[in-house]
């Protein structure tokens, strides 16, 4: 664009002069005027500078033509008021996160230890080689030890920095592309002006004071400005001001418009006064700076919660992770209850969360084991069997060895804690989303990625979405004729044509417009609304031209404008005419305008009455057909007030827009995507139901999702309209009721005519809804201003890049850069990846725990000492799992990803076909092991390296042992693979380079550390067969991993599964300790804890059991009465009894009905079941 050499030196002439002298205003007396409000600002205009007009010529421009564009000018404007940007908060420095990682508690643990160590290496108590203190001198002093000791603490310290490194890096890229994200999006963003003339859109950041901007629905005002003119405009302030009602704006009575406010209703142009950080959003930055620092402290931790700190997660109280929810405002998603973060923290991260702190506990438990028993030993051996007294000499002695032992617990305890974990998550996270990107997804929100794995439901917009988004009329009803495709002109009377003409070009925004292709032979480009592009296209084809009438009659001669919204459904423009007198011209959705039709152009293009009866027949006979074909219906009517009238009352809407003349009504066809119906099905097979909401009429709406295949012929489904979707879910009161919901939407495929309250309320229904065996994880897409809150509601919000406003885009957790269905598709498989990967590192990860922590504990205790050391332990836990994690967390999905059902929200993460894996390769591993360990020197004919004398150097038999063991991971890593139990592990293995080359990585490194390691490592060099025996028996790990792939998981009951999502039990404790608020949270679990119980019943018992199986097992062991009336109203609902996960979970509506009678049901809105009655009309039903 022309503007960007606004940055060369050419209007230097220009800048070398006293700036504001320039312009006949100063950016002092703007910024001053933007600080008032209302009638003070209009007050203030009308005396310092006469009206906004003045104002545009003392900012040297034109209300009409706007800015020149010249580079020079613009240039000189910068100078004098400043640029449109506001700068970036500072980023983290590379130290910062180093100290950051560094705060870990395993890593803690692991530097107090080497720093002892290494402290008590350099330390030679006096009177150590006295007699007395016996072989104990002799054990901590040995050659070995006093050379090399400080190795062990040293070599600990170097790993924990390796790791502190690995996690920092991985911050700060996170950082990095997050910030080149936000910059991305930012660059995207433009914005509507005008420049000589000609409206154009130019990036945010290039808009300069004395622009004429034009600003329509559903912006997002990026400077301050001046309103010039405006048709029903209201603004939605919140952001700034805080208050939640929507202010009207118009130029007598406030035309202020500030900069970061939402466009709620209407349209107009605005002259731009303030830029920047001069504007009022950019004050408010200014402002911040001081304490902007403190404010980002507290952002980021929680930032780097998400993906690191998970192990000191748990540990953090309640209440600091709530009044960081508070401080957390670039994410302000609604907080709940006090231990409901964020969204309910996503569903991974708990689950992780809880399996770490599981694992955790279990290795202390482990580690203080051990250390307790060797200490025992010890003592007893010392003073017992040996009969020593404890001399003061020898006491650095004893300690130095109970220092040995403490190091021994600490490895056991390092090696049971998966410290890959944190890394995995964020790995795979940060790597999905930079390839999400190629897949037209932009995740503003990490877990937004792994959620959308989970999601059980979409809530999909049609519009655009689900159809291409390029409407044309293909059909009309003009003079009482339905012509099947667009008539001829010549057809029409001229004077319906006229009136036709007049309507559809002046009653649409003036941004519309239709313009030639950008390449020759495309198709014309729409700008703006593009329902209203269809409406002039059919003026473009009755070879007519709208731009004519407009420049006769601009915008600033309309009267009055009722802009759409959607409560009204419709849009008018009223016209002063010459006598006096008004014409209104109105649009809007068919069956909402004709009601207010009471007369309608005949044959003649001469008005006639129009009665109900005719308008019931018009509904028959012309809409619904052409709904039926999946047509959007547009009513054109006009409305004249004759001049004896005097001035109508404008603002009584209800008199105004009544008595309408109906002139035609056009049917829009918006063909669907191609790619779409191929999208639903996919979704379908993965087990995720699509739900179309649309502000179209049901017949449409019905016609185009049978079309997408979200309606299957056969099946038995519900579409509603939004008002009958009100009458069955509300009660007497008009206040929603969650059980009449959960009869609705589990059928529920289709809401038509719905507006965005009965989008949030259906949204939040399913999320909090408790039918079926777990909690529905919902996406929606949305792209008006007014799905923000559903946006904002929804589990994960796709907002549309190119339709969506900045509103929508703000409350969305990804953005579908290009509009389509598909890409939603996309992140379902990128999320289920996330989720899977973790699964298949966690395979890995707890494999070499388990085996490493029983081997460490079981060495310990018979031979006094680990045959892993601390330093080989580390290289396997730190180095190998941080590699691991790489390796396995960088797979590439794969579309048997969505073959199968969602996990939802309790699926435990370790699954008991990986439990048996898990447990199958350890049962390996450990025989392995323990047969080398005791028999080793006989197999291979060395030394025995078990109770060599202290002095010896490292030996060649714990060499093996420790070579065996990573050789025997390394083809595990493999093994890891696949997590459902596939027999190929080496699928798709050359789609991963990083994977394969990980394993070579390791295996080389392997080579040099057994090889070179020598004391620091306790290797020796080992033999050419002895590396083949080595890699033999780990191969031995891939024909193993086969045969327990052989064995079928459900005849191993004993398998237990880990990581679920909360259970009932803990649930009911916490419920009983915490006190009342906690009760809502408590009971939803309850809830699910019971489904899962009831599981086991079967559908054929008669009801009467049900009745009495829940009598007699459920109140049983329930003390408050709380939870006693929870399962009361959990009662109401008996449609969870599916047979098996495979099933479908929609209950059966039918069955509420009967069912419910016989239950002792304190809830009033149990009854009243039965089916609620589709609602097809004859002439659809065929067609379907």
């Amino acid at each position: 664009m022309a503007n960007n050499t606004a940055d060369h030196p050419q209007g230097n002439s220009v800048a070398e002069g006293n700036h504001d002298g320039d312009f006949g205003v100063t950016m002092t007396d703007l910024k001053g005027l933007m600080e008032l409000r209302s009638a003070e600002a209009v007050g203030k205009i009308r005396d310092n500078f006469g009206d906004v007009q003045s104002i545009c010529r003392r900012l040297k421009t034109s209300p009409i033509e706007g800015l020149s564009g010249n580079p020079v000018d613009l240039e000189k404007r910068h100078a004098a008021f400043g640029k449109n940007f506001i700068p970036p908060k500072k980023a983290k420095t590379f130290l910062q996160l180093v100290w950051e990682a560094l705060q870990d508690v395993t890593l803690i643990i692991l530097e107090i230890a080497a720093i002892i160590s290494l402290g008590l290496s350099f330390y030679h108590p006096p009177g150590g080689d006295s007699e007395a203190c016996g072989q104990v001198a002799g054990g901590v002093e040995d050659e070995g030890e006093s050379q090399a000791g400080w190795i062990e603490g040293a070599a600990i310290l170097f790993s924990v920095i390796i790791v502190v490194l690995v996690t920092a890096f991985n911050d700060w890229s996170k950082e990095k592309q997050f910030r080149g994200l936000q910059s991305r999006i930012e660059q995207e963003q433009k914005f509507t002006v005008i420049r000589k003339g000609q409206v154009i859109q130019v990036p945010v950041a290039e808009i300069v004071v004395g622009d004429i901007a034009q600003i329509k629905y559903g912006d997002l005002l990026p400077a301050d400005g001046i309103l010039i003119q405006g048709n029903d405009l209201k603004i939605d302030e919140s952001s700034l001001t805080g208050e939640s009602d929507h202010v009207r704006k118009s130029l007598e009575k406030d035309p202020m418009l500030l900069s970061g406010t939402h466009v709620m209703e209407g349209s107009g142009r605005m002259v731009v006064s303030a830029v920047g950080l001069n504007s009022q959003t950019g004050i408010i930055f200014t402002l911040l700076g001081a304490s902007e620092h403190d404010e980002e402290k507290k952002v980021k931790k929680t930032k780097t919660r998400d993906g690191i700190a998970l192990e000191i997660q748990p540990l953090k109280s309640d209440e600091a992770a709530e009044s960081e929810e508070k401080e957390e405002k670039e994410e302000a998603k609604p907080v709940k209850k006090v231990n409901v973060t964020k969204k309910e923290k996503s569903v991974l991260q708990g689950k992780l969360t809880r399996l770490a702190v599981q694992i955790g506990k279990a290795g202390l438990i482990m580690s203080a084991v051990t250390v307790i028993i060797l200490i025992l030993y010890f003592v007893i051996d010392t003073f017992g069997i040996q009969g020593r007294t404890w001399v003061a000499e020898c006491t650095p002695i004893y300690i130095q060895y109970f220092v040995k032992f403490f190091i021994i617990g600490v490895t056991v305890l390092v090696v049971a804690v998966p410290e890959g974990l944190p890394l995995a998550v964020t790995i795979s996270l940060a790597y999905s989303v930079k390839k999400m990107m190629k897949d037209n997804n932009l995740v503003r929100h990490l877990d937004a990625c792994e959620t959308m794995g989970n999601a059980t439901a979409i809530c999909s917009d049609k519009t655009g979405t689900l159809t291409m988004n390029r409407m044309t009329v293909v059909q009309a009803y003009i003079g009482d004729t339905h012509y099947k495709t667009v008539p001829e002109p010549e057809a029409i009377k001229p004077e319906t044509l006229e009136v036709l003409v007049n309507s559809i070009s002046i009653n649409s925004a003036y941004t519309t417009k239709i313009l030639p292709p950008e390449k020759e032979g495309g198709l014309p480009r729409h700008v703006g609304n593009k329902t209203e592009c269809a409406l002039l296209g059919l003026v473009l084809e009755v070879k007519r031209d709208y731009q004519p009438i407009r420049d006769e009659i601009p915008e600033e001669k309309l009267y009055k404008v009722y802009t759409f919204n959607s409560s009204r459904k419709s849009m008018s423009t009223v016209l002063k005419n010459a006598d006096g007198g008004f014409r209104m011209y109105s649009k809007g959705a068919s069956e909402i305008v004709l009601r207010k039709c009471s007369r309608i152009l005949d044959t003649q293009g001469q008005p006639r009455v129009f009665k109900p009866k005719d308008r019931d027949e018009m509904v028959r006979k012309v809409i619904e057909p052409m709904a039926c074909d999946g047509l959007r219906t547009i009513c054109v009517a006009y409305r004249d007030f004759p001049a004896e009238g005097g001035e109508p009352a404008w603002d009584n809407e209800n008199e105004i827009l009544n008595e309408l003349t109906c002139i035609a009504v056009v049917g829009i066809e918006d063909p669907v995507r191609p790619e779409v119906p191929e999208a639903i099905s996919k979704c379908q097979r993965a087990g995720i139901t699509v739900r179309m909401v649309t502000g179209d009429n049901i017949n449409t709406a019905r016609a185009i999702a049978t079309k997408c295949g979200i309606l299957l012929p056969g099946e038995d489904f519900l579409c509603l309209e939004g008002k009958e979707f009100n009458q069955q879910i509300r009660n007497d009161q008009g206040e929603v009721e969650q059980e009449r919901l959960d009869k609705v939407w589990p059928k529920l495929r289709v809401l038509a005519r719905s507006s965005p309250t009965d989008k949030h309320t259906l949204v939040k229904g399913i999320i909090d809804s408790t039918v079926g065996e777990t909690r529905q994880v919902v996406a929606v897409t949305g792209d008006g201003t007014n799905d923000g809150p559903a946006l904002k509601k929804a589990d994960v919000g796709f907002a549309m890049g190119i339709a969506g406003t900045d509103v929508a885009k703000e409350a969305s957790d990804i953005i579908l850069t290009d509009d389509n269905f598909t890409s939603i598709v996309k992140a379902v498989m990128w999320g289920r990846n996330v989720y899977d990967s973790i699964s298949k590192f966690l395979q890995f990860q707890l494999t070499v725990n388990v085996v490493a922590v029983i081997v460490a504990f079981t060495g310990a205790c018979i031979t006094q000492d680990s045959p892993l050391k601390a330093v080989q332990m580390l290289w396997v836990n730190l180095i190998m799992d941080t590699l691991a994690s790489l390796a396995l967390a960088t797979e590439p999905p794969t579309d048997s990803l969505l073959l199968r059902k969602p996990y939802g929200r309790n699926k435990p993460l370790i699954s008991r076909t990986m439990m048996k894996n898990i447990l199958g390769h350890a049962v390996y591993q450990l025989v392995i092991i323990f047969t080398l360990l005791f028999a080793g020197e006989k197999i291979f004919d060395i030394d025995n390296g078990r109770n060599s004398p202290l002095h010896s150097p490292p030996s060649e038999h714990y060499t093996i042992v420790f070579n065996v063991f990573v050789m025997m991971q390394l083809f595990n890593e493999i093994n890891a693979r696949k997590i459902h139990g596939e027999r190929n592990v080496f699928e798709g293995i050359y789609r991963n380079p990083i994977f394969c080359s990980v394993v070579l990585g390791t295996f080389c490194l392997q080579i040099i550390i057994v090889q070179f390691g020598g004391k620091p490592f306790s290797c020796t060099a080992l033999t050419i067969d002895h590396w083949l025996w080595c890699v033999f028996i780990g191969v031995g790990e891939l024909l193993w991993g086969q045969l327990v792939t052989s064995v079928p998981t459900h005849r191993l009951k004993f398998l237990k599964e880990a990581g679920h999502g909360i259970t009932k039990e803990e649930i009911h404790e916490e419920e009983l300790t915490e006190g009342a608020d906690e009760i809502d949270h408590a009971e939803m679990e309850l809830r699910r804890g019971q489904i899962l119980w009831f599981r086991g019943l079967n559908r054929i018992q008669t009801q009467i059991k049900v009745v009495n199986a829940f009598r007699s097992s459920l109140y049983a062991g329930l003390e408050s009465p709380e939870s006693r009336s929870s399962i009361h109203s959990f009662m109401a609902h008996p449609e969870f009894v599916p047979l098996s996960e495979e099933e479908a979970r929609i209950p059966p509506i039918e069955e509420t009905g009967d069912e419910i009678e016989p239950l002792p049901s304190s809830s009033s809105g149990a009854s009243g079941g039965g089916e609620p009655p589709s609602t097809f009309p004859q002439s659809c039903e065929s067609s379907i």
